[in-house]
């Protein structure tokens, strides 16, 4: 089985820019989308004849956030949201229960480029891995999305100019993720790439993708006790469409 996540920027922007060549392409047995930008209505009439069984989760203001799971199989159970009100108005976050395991994806609040955000930043970070860890009582999880923050200087071009100036690297959102591997989830793609450097968001100015000046800040997380079934993580950088690029995972079944 395939899984990829992927922060579209809009979907029906990236419909239009070749979202269903781009799936079919990639195949994925599910795929978790973020920033949706999208009402749930709108998202099923974008994607209504895909193959896929489709779920979202929108935020209350029109045209913000969203997050979606498109799969090719029916999920026991979707869920969205955390049940905590401060945290649940914006669609952030949407929960697939299958036979073994849930799939959660998320689109983590960005700080603000003046890191207005950043203390509502920290208790998301702090009620999402609580919010996780019940869920593990239930059954292990994956987790991905845009976490909205580079976790290593590995993880983007410029670290020393960026590191605790600008949003996406300060050290409370190092901790964030810090905190989720503390408690046992893998990041997949540094568990069999722990050298490598490759982004998956680059800034919209100055040629930054073409220049490879990029974050990584999208993830695919598991619980400890799937990596036996992982077999391979991936950065898909040649795929367009978004200012991300999608991201996942390979699994025995």
């Amino acid at each position: 089985m395939r899984l990829v996540s992927w922060n579209v920027n809009g979907i029906r922007a990236t419909f239009k820019k070749g979202f269903t060549e781009r799936l079919e392409e990639m195949n994925p047995d599910v795929i978790c989308l973020q920033e949706t930008k999208a009402q749930d209505d709108q998202v099923r009439e974008t994607l209504f004849d895909i193959g896929y069984h489709i779920y979202s989760n929108s935020a209350v203001k029109k045209g913000y956030s969203g997050t979606a799971i498109l799969s090719k199989t029916e999920p026991i159970s979707v869920k969205p949201d955390m049940g905590i009100e401060e945290h649940d108005s914006e669609g952030r976050l949407l929960a697939a229960e299958f036979e073994e395991y849930f799939v959660v994806t998320v689109y983590t609040p960005n700080s603000k480029q003046d890191l207005s955000r950043l203390e509502y930043r920290k208790k998301w970070d702090n009620d999402f891995l609580n919010y996780l860890l019940e869920l593990e009582k239930t059954k292990p999880v994956f987790v991905c999305g845009d976490l909205n923050a580079a976790h290593q200087a590995i993880d983007l071009k410029n670290d020393k100019a960026n590191y605790n100036k600008n949003a996406g690297y300060t050290q409370t959102e190092i901790d964030g993720i810090d905190n989720l591997v503390e408690n046992g989830f893998v990041d997949t793609f540094r568990h069999f790439y722990p050298d490598t450097e490759k982004y998956s968001w680059w800034s919209f100015r100055a040629g930054a993708r073409e220049r490879n000046i990029g974050w990584r800040i999208d993830y695919f997380l598991a619980s400890s006790v799937l990596m036996e079934k992982v077999t391979d993580a991936f950065i898909l950088n040649e795929i367009e469409g978004s200012d991300h690029c999608p991201v996942g995972i390979d699994i025995e079944v």
